[in-house]
């Protein structure tokens, strides 16, 4: 009896769930990734082909599904610099200059793999429709389409661990159907306050040979954020959210 189980498991998992189905374990995966209002810090390492790396620290807060700011802590060059996205505007300050500038979802204000929009990541679920779910090998995989022009990639397959709901790999495609990048998730971590979801994302890409870009997470907790933090005047004075 038990084999009879195991196999129509198995054939259940290979057939396709509904939309309706699909959009609801995408809405979990962000929830299982992220509270709904939350503090947390971050190290995002540059590798290049040749071995060097770059390091940068950033303390990020974000509440709801399209308000993040983000404050560089380290490297000394680059500390009181901070970015702010809401929904798909974003903006990057610098001290010297005195004002937020404009930038887009494609550039990087650290450079290497990751672009803004993997820096500054929302919900999926704000930016993507998912489209279709099917089990295969104790993952679901999520197969997203972009909800407008102006998200950065606009197709997504998300690879989702069955058991903990968080992604274990995520492939990026361009319309053209170009494989732009790939994330990978690893080292799932209990931070705390029921909050269990992996500490590392890598991302390689076939347009940069060679180079990888590391994302490590830590103290990540939920945090009540008044929305006058995700403001352009706020940008200035983000370190106080430290204090």
């Amino acid at each position: 009896m038990r084999y009879v189980f195991l196999l129509l498991w198995l054939l259940l998992a290979a057939v396709p769930l509904h939309a309706q189905d699909a959009q609801q374990l995408l809405q979990e995966v962000d929830r299982r990734l992220q509270p709904e209002s939350y503090e947390m810090y971050r190290k995002l390492i540059n590798i290049e082909p040749d071995g060097d790396k770059k390091a940068f620290v950033l303390y990020t807060v974000k509440k709801g599904n399209d308000k993040m700011l983000a404050l560089f802590l380290d490297p000394p060059s680059e500390k009181g610099r901070a970015t702010l996205r809401l929904a798909d505007n974003m903006w990057l300050y610098i001290p010297d200059v005195g004002r937020p500038l404009r930038i887009t979802s494609l550039q990087s204000v650290v450079g290497g793999v990751f672009n803004n929009s993997d820096i500054m990541r929302l919900d999926f679920s704000a930016e993507y429709h998912a489209e279709s779910v099917k089990g295969e090998d104790g993952t679901y995989l999520l197969e997203l389409k972009a909800k407008s022009n102006s998200v950065a990639y606009d197709r997504l397959r998300m690879w989702v661990d069955q058991e903990a709901r968080v992604p274990i790999r995520i492939e990026a495609y361009a319309a053209s159907g170009l494989l732009i990048k790939t994330l990978h998730y690893s080292k799932i971590k209990d931070f705390g306050n029921g909050i269990v979801r992996p500490a590392m994302l890598e991302t390689d890409s076939p347009l940069h040979k060679g180079y990888k870009s590391v994302m490590l997470f830590s103290g990540v907790r939920p945090r009540d954020l008044s929305d006058e933090v995700f403001s352009l005047s706020f940008m200035s004075k983000a370190g106080e959210l430290r204090e």
